[in-house]
């Protein structure tokens, strides 16, 4: 008996040696965390050392215990096509998001990197502003946990400040919106701290309207702009924010397993001017942030609209201390957090580029050949320190090595080169949904903006003001239109069909159903009208979901209320016109519950 025990422990000891990997438990995936912020100006880090009256000690301290990447990118000079490309990690151009405003039909059908996280055993969570679609519909996209707030009004949620779990449901503000974000993030990390998670964390700052609490614009005395004010305050709330996550994660041992981003959606609008008009009273005015040492600013592919602030750290595994020379995209972030998770991945569901090896040094080169860009009318490429920026029928040719302001046109110093980077991008653009260099003529607000940042030209007036169509897509109330023209003077809509029926289309809604559609109108035909719409569970518009009513042509305005018996959240609607033209007044949605 006493040799058989001996035997039988010698042999367990033998065979726990032998197979000892094959029974040891998998490795902890590494967690991830994106900090996104909002018309956030290349300037506005401490770090970056372009101006004195910034502080953000956690966010540089972030940056010394990795990388600065000197030339990150976002996607887009603008919120929506630039969150859908990084949600994606595919340039949103091949899924039809180009600009504010845009159907997002295309992104709804895509698959985020949320998705493919959540079933690659994370716990996935998203603080703050979403920008694509209702935020009620937030976790048909991947997360767990959505904490909405965006600002002090109510907003969805699924999860108390304290990391609770409720129904998504509306939540009235209890903190300053990017305070909040940042400790119900911190009570997610409480919670799930003994697993893997990924927490993409969207502070609505410094976007307008300038909103910083005196807590944090005390920060900031002396004489400057109120709104370069408000801009610092804002941001100093995201970077104590920053530093609440950080210290969250060195609490519970997790600063070596966590790979942090912190990434600007577009460059800061400066409106030109940047004039310190009221905050009350200019809600799209300059936002107080600034673009320097960059040219131009937010709604323009030069540097100053989309080279943002982009910072990413995991200590213990990226060396700390670097600055970052090559060029990198906010398309990186899926492609990076797929690669460390170890999610498969087909050929053409990323754009992006695992950047750890890189950034290790374990790969020297380059991650990109290129960087490609389109922007309504606006396209453009960096190969290296060459950048090819095309507006409308103008071009121009950069060497940014020496001219990261984008001062010297080098197109007629440089044909050759210029006629390559213009092969490139045309066939990179030819590739997208829909294909092409741009997607319509420039609009005025847009030459002013080329003009005085690219030509030297001196703009007198504030851009777009003067003018009788919408300074961007999307500025039409939110409107849009499909097989005909839309255009706004004194804030009544024009569409003009161009052949047949034509329709408006709007999305980004949260309305619960069943709702009232109320519409006043002047059409110059008389004939079949009708409300359609998409609930936040639907992906696409069924013939069932339709409210039909009779227009009559004539030269008075007319109003209808229009029933729309819908079950769940209206994200998307379409007005459906008769042909000819029709003057459109006011459109409004409103839920019949009480």
């Amino acid at each position: 008996m006493i040799t058989t025990m001996k035997f039988t422990a010698a042999f367990c000891t033998l065979l726990t040696f032998c197979c000892g990997v094959s029974f040891a438990a998998d490795p902890v995936k590494p967690n991830i965390i994106v900090f996104y912020t909002d018309d956030h100006g290349f300037a506005d880090l401490g770090i970056q050392g372009s101006v004195t009256d910034i502080k953000t000690p956690n966010i540089d301290a972030l940056a010394r215990s990795g990388v600065l990447a000197k030339h990150g990118y976002s996607t887009a000079p603008q919120c929506t096509p630039s969150r859908a490309g990084l949600m994606v990690g595919k340039f949103q151009g091949r899924f039809n998001v180009d600009h504010n405003g845009q159907e997002l039909d295309g992104f709804d059908k895509e698959t985020t990197i949320a998705t493919r996280l959540q079933k690659a055993g994370y716990l996935t969570a998203h603080f703050g502003k979403w920008h694509l679609g209702a935020t009620a519909a937030i976790p048909s996209h991947g997360f767990t946990h959505s904490f909405s707030q965006n600002g002090q009004h109510p907003f969805s949620s699924n999860i108390t400040l304290d990391g609770k779990d409720r129904a998504m449901s509306s939540l009235p503000p209890t903190h300053y919106h990017v305070d909040a974000c940042s400790r119900a993030a911190v009570s997610v990390i409480e919670r799930y701290k003994a697993q893997p998670f990924f927490l993409y964390i969207a502070y609505r700052a410094p976007h307008t309207p300038l909103d910083a609490p005196k807590i944090y614009t005390d920060r900031f005395p002396g004489e400057m702009p109120e709104r370069r004010r408000q801009a610092l305050g804002m941001i100093s709330a995201v970077d104590d924010g920053v530093g609440l996550v950080t210290d969250a994660l060195k609490k519970n041992g997790l600063t070596e397993r966590t790979l942090i981003f912190l990434i600007g959606d577009n460059g800061a609008p400066l409106k030109i001017h940047k004039a310190d008009s009221p905050l009350n009273g200019d809600a799209g005015g300059w936002d107080g942030s600034l673009n320097e040492p960059l040219n131009g600013e937010k709604g323009m592919l030069a540097d100053g609209g989309m080279h943002t602030p982009f910072v990413v750290a995991w200590p213990g595994t990226i060396p700390g201390g670097q600055t970052y020379e090559h060029p990198v995209s906010a398309l990186d972030v899926a492609a990076t957090a797929a690669g460390i998770a170890g999610i498969t991945t087909q050929p053409g569901d990323l754009d992006g580029v695992n950047l750890v090896p890189h950034l290790k040094g374990e790969i020297k080169t380059p991650p990109h050949d290129a960087l490609y860009w389109r922007w309504v009318a606006q396209s453009a490429i960096r190969e290296g320190n060459w950048k090819l920026l095309r507006g409308g029928e103008r071009e121009y040719l950069y060497d940014l090595g020496s001219d990261l302001g984008e001062k010297q046109n080098l197109a007629a110093k440089h044909p050759e080169i210029a006629a390559r980077l213009r092969a490139k991008l045309t066939a990179w653009c030819a590739e997208l949904n829909p294909p092409g260099l741009a997607l319509g003529p420039m609009a005025a607000t847009w030459n002013d903006y080329y003009d005085h940042y690219l030509e030297g030209k001196t703009i007198t007036t504030p851009p777009g003001k003067k003018r009788t169509e919408p300074q961007a897509p999307g500025d039409a109330h939110g409107w849009l239109a499909r097989n005909g023209t839309l255009t706004e003077k004194d804030g009544v809509l024009t569409l003009a069909a161009e052949k047949g029926a034509a329709f408006l289309v709007r999305n980004g809604l949260d309305v619960k159903g069943p709702a009232t559609a109320k519409v006043t109108l002047k059409a110059a035909t008389s004939g079949e009208a009708a409300f359609a719409w998409r609930t936040a569970e639907q992906k696409d518009f069924i013939p069932e979901n339709r409210a039909a009513f009779s227009v009559t042509a004539s030269d008075d305005w007319q109003t209808h209320d229009i029933a729309l018996p819908a079950t769940g959240t209206i994200i998307h609607v379409r007005l459906h016109l008769p042909g000819g033209t029709t003057q459109v007044r006011e459109v409004t949605i409103t839920t019949d519950k009480k």
